[in-house]
Parts: structure tokens; sequence; C-alpha cells
């Protein structure tokens, strides 16, 4: 192999590195946007369902920081991380079953329709797929199963931001309250099958 072939894959290497960092650096930004106003929005409203969506940006941000170190010094924090992740991801699955629950028994805790929630679920439905679509084809690219779970979590973070709009948008058009918990409740099994997937050290695709 000449030493021209090797400089290239070098480079052609180097220049995927620093894609993926500054594709992660925008996910940070995202999730932070994402993580803040789902909170706002959704402890104004009393709204599990965004609540929840929250929590599940909050682990997204986490996820997305431990390939940015990945990418900066090794592979070593993954599996470690992978644990945490799974941990954080039961505990957002209790949260949501016993908050629906209450709102569901709870006249004083009915949800109230919130456009800044449905705005940002919107934009959420349209940028996590794209995300998911750009980590999913790098991880391919350089085997990095940190970059695969994350694409994972993306597309995960996709399904919850519809599941959890349809929620929002039948309250806010036909004032059912209850839709909200009924919309958080149904987010359980993505998020207990991306704990178990992150318990196990894979991800699905």
């Amino acid at each position: 192999m000449s030493v021209d072939v090797i400089d290239n894959n070098a480079t052609g290497e180097s220049a995927t590195a620093a894609f993926i960092v500054r594709l992660q650096w925008i996910t940070i930004a995202w999730m932070c946007l994402e993580l803040f106003v789902a909170a706002f929005a959704g402890v104004r409203a009393c709204s599990v369902a965004l609540t929840a969506f929250a929590g599940d940006s909050a682990i997204e941000l986490f996820s997305a920081m431990v390939v940015l170190r990945r990418f900066h010094i090794g592979i070593a924090a993954e599996k470690s991380a992978a644990r945490m992740t799974s941990i954080l991801l039961y505990l957002l699955a209790a949260y949501i079953l016993i908050s629906s629950s209450v709102a569901l028994l709870s006249h004083r805790l009915e949800a109230k329709p919130s456009y800044i929630g449905i705005g940002l679920l919107i934009a959420a439905s349209i940028i996590m797929p794209l995300l998911g679509r750009a980590k999913r084809r790098l991880a391919f690219e350089t085997g990095s199963k940190a970059l695969k779970a994350d694409a994972t979590q993306s597309s995960v973070c996709a399904y919850m931001s519809w599941i959890a709009l349809a929620g929002l948008g039948m309250n806010a058009v036909f004032h059912l309250p209850w839709m909200d918990s009924a919309a958080a409740l149904l987010l359980i099994p993505l998020v207990v099958k991306e704990a178990n997937d992150a318990r196990r050290g894979k991800a699905c695709c």
C-alpha cells in the first residue's frame, strides 16, 4: 500500500470523526433546548407526556455526551455509560407509570393544553429522524456501538414525539385531559425496550 493511500485513509477517518463530533454538538444543543422547553411546558401544563419527553431528552443528552467523549478519548466509557443509561430509562418508565396513574385518578392534576409543547414536539418529530439517520450511517462507517445506540435513541425520541404529540393534540382540540396520560403510558414500551437494549449493550435498528 502506498503512502498516498495511507494518508488518504487517515484523512478520511479524521474527517469522519470531526463530522461526528460536530453532529454530537448539534445534538447536545438541541437536546438542551428540548429538555428545558419540554420541562417548562410540561410542569406548567401538568403534562406527564411532556415531562416524560423531557426526561428522555435528558437521557439522550447524556448519551450524546458519551459519544462525544468516546471520539475524543476512546471507547473505555461505553459499557459503564450503557449501564447508567439503562438505569435512567427504567427510572423514567417508573416515573411515567406512577405519574400517569396519579394524573388519571386526580382531577386536580388534569393536563392543560400546551401549544409550546405541541410546537416543540412537531420540531422534534422532524429533527430527530434526520439526526438518527445521519448517526446510523456514521455508526456503520466507524463501527461505533456507542454511536449506533445514540442513533437508536434519536429514532426512539422521534417515535416518542409522535405519540406525545397525538396526546397533546387531542387534548388541545377536544379538551380530553386523560389523553395526555394515555399518551404517556404508550411511551413505556418504547422506554423499557430502550432500557433493555442499553442493559444488554446493543441497539435495535
